[in-house]
C-alpha cells in the first residue's frame, strides 16, 4: 500500500494576492490606493521611463500613460479626492505621452503639487512644472536637452520641420508652467559641454529653483504642507461665495 498523497502546497502570498486588492495596486498601478479610497489626498507616482504608443521591454521600470489618464480622470470626478500630489523620479519617455500627462495634471481643478525625487528627465521636466506648486529634492536632477528620434529617420525637411514643431510645443508648456524665460530654457537646452555625447544641461535641486523652473527645493512634509494649504484655500474660496 502506497504512502498517502501530500496535498499539493500553494505557493506562499498567490492566494492572498488574489484576495487582496491592496497588493494588486500595488503590483499593477503602483499605488496602495487607488482615487476611490479614504484619503482627501491622491498620490501618482510616476517613476521610471514614460511609456507611449511602443511597449518597452519587460526589464525596463515603466509608467504606461494608459493606467494615468484615467486615474486622473478618476482623481478629478471623485469628491472626496481634495488635492493630488505626483511624486517624479523618471528618465523621461515618449514626448506626446509625457506632454498629454502634463496637460491632464495642469487642467485639473483641485489643487495639485508635483515632488521631484531623484530625477525630473527630458519629457518629466514639463510634467514636473504642470501642478499648481512644484518642489525638487536638494540632490534631485533635472536634464533639459533637444527633441531626440529613436529608430528610422527620413532625411527630409519635413521630418526636421516636424521635430522642431514638436519641441516648440515642449518650450511653450515649460515656459507657460514656470518662471524660467524661453530665452534661459533654450540657453539651458542648447548647451553643449555639460552631456556626454549630447547637448543640454543638468540642473540641480536649488539650480532649478534658481533657474524658475521649480518654486522651491524641499521634500514630502513640505509638498504635503503645501497641499493642503492650498486645499483650505480653495474650500475657503468656496465658502466665500456662499457667504455673501
Amino acid at each position: 500500500m502506497g504512502a498517502p498523497e501530500q496535498p499539493k502546497q500553494q505557493e506562499p502570498g498567490t492566494e492572498e494576492m488574489k484576495r487582496n486588492p491592496t497588493l494588486d495596486n500595488i503590483q499593477q498601478l503602483g499605488q496602495v490606493n487607488t482615487p476611490s479610497g479614504e484619503s482627501n489626498l491622491f498620490c501618482l507616482t510616476i517613476i521610471g521611463q514614460v511609456e507611449g504608443h511602443m511597449v518597452l521591454p519587460p526589464q525596463n521600470k515603466t509608467t504606461k500613460y494608459e493606467h494615468i489618464i484615467p486615474q486622473l480622470v478618476a482623481a478629478e470626478q471623485n469628491p472626496k479626492i481634495e488635492g493630488v500630489l505626483i511624486i517624479l523620479n523618471t528618465v523621461g519617455g515618449d514626448v506626446e505621452a509625457g506632454l498629454a500627462i502634463a496637460e491632464m495634471i495642469s487642467t485639473l481643478s483641485k489643487p495639485t503639487v508635483t515632488l521631484v525625487l531623484g530625477g525630473g528627465h527630458s519629457i518629466g521636466v514639463p510634467i514636473a512644472v504642470s501642478a499648481n506648486h512644484s518642489i525638487i529634492a536638494e540632490t534631485a536632477t533635472m536634464t533639459i536637452h533637444p527633441i531626440r528620434l529613436n529608430g528610422l529617420v527620413i532625411g527630409v525637411p519635413q521630418t526636421f520641420e516636424y521635430l522642431d514643431k514638436m519641441q516648440e510645443r515642449v518650450v511653450r508648456f515649460v515656459t507657460r508652467h514656470s518662471q524660467v524665460s524661453e530665452e534661459k530654457f533654450k540657453e539651458l537646452m542648447f548647451t553643449t559641454g555639460e552631456l556626454t555625447r549630447d547637448i543640454g544641461t543638468t540642473v540641480i535641486g536649488s539650480d532649478a529653483v534658481k533657474h524658475g523652473l521649480i518654486n522651491q527645493v524641499g521634500g514630502v512634509g513640505e509638498a504635503i504642507k503645501e497641499l493642503n494649504r492650498r486645499i483650505e484655500e480653495r474650500k475657503q474660496q468656496m465658502n466665500g461665495g456662499y457667504v455673501q
